[in-house]
């Protein structure tokens, strides 16, 4: 796959044409979502086009109260397919022998492998995606600046960010567009800053 002329291809277009593109092709797609902020446009983007599609939430047990309520209230709306993904331990069991540690303490890579990646790693190894939809932007990171609309990682899952050129006050008339919610209380144990990678996407 030609990632270069494949971006200088989509470049211009809308996100609704660059999901139908994306769907052409594909014959496993899936998206994933954590229920961070402005989530919900990509879940409605994508899912209003294939409204089956598998929607995999590896949910690390730490999300806020509000961020719950938030899912609930999106996958009720929008009807999503959600496939749940779980650590193998409970919060109160890693509490008890891990802890939360701090981002710079060396069992943090311990925690973050339990608490999101190796719950990913199953969600894909089940799912085995030719597409995966991602509401990843330019500007987040360092390492989603590099990448682009479309890019592959390193098994070849081509991953689509429709909204990779949109600002949060694009995604905002998104949403206000189609009556969506947004939550802003969100937190995520494995980052807590927000440019830094957990490592889900830059492997």
């Amino acid at each position: 796959m030609d990632l270069t002329e494949i971006n200088k291809q989509l470049s211009g277009k809308s996100p609704e044409e660059i999901v139908s593109w994306a769907l052409s092709f594909a014959k496993k797609p899936i998206i994933t979502t954590n229920f961070r902020p402005f989530e919900a446009a990509i879940l409605h983007l994508v899912s209003k086009k294939k409204n089956d599609i598998n929607v995999v939430w590896c949910d690390t047990g730490y999300n806020t109260p509000q961020t719950y309520k938030h899912a609930e209230e999106i996958i009720s709306r929008l009807q999503l397919n959600i496939d749940l993904y779980v650590p193998k331990q409970t919060v109160a069991h890693r509490n008890s022998v891990l802890g939360l540690p701090d981002v710079n303490d060396s069992k943090h890579e311990i925690f973050t492998e339990q608490v999101k990646l190796e719950p990913f790693t199953r969600a894909m190894n089940f799912h085995e995606p030719d597409v995966w939809f991602t509401n990843l932007r330019k500007g987040q990171t360092a390492f989603r600046d590099s990448i682009d609309v479309v890019s592959q990682d390193a098994k070849g899952v081509v991953k689509v960010s429709p909204f990779y050129h949109y600002t949060d006050e694009a995604l905002e008339a998104y949403l206000e567009e189609h009556n969506l919610p947004n939550e802003f209380k969100y937190f995520d144990p494995t980052k807590v800053l927000g440019h830094r990678e957990c490592g889900l996407h830059s492997k």
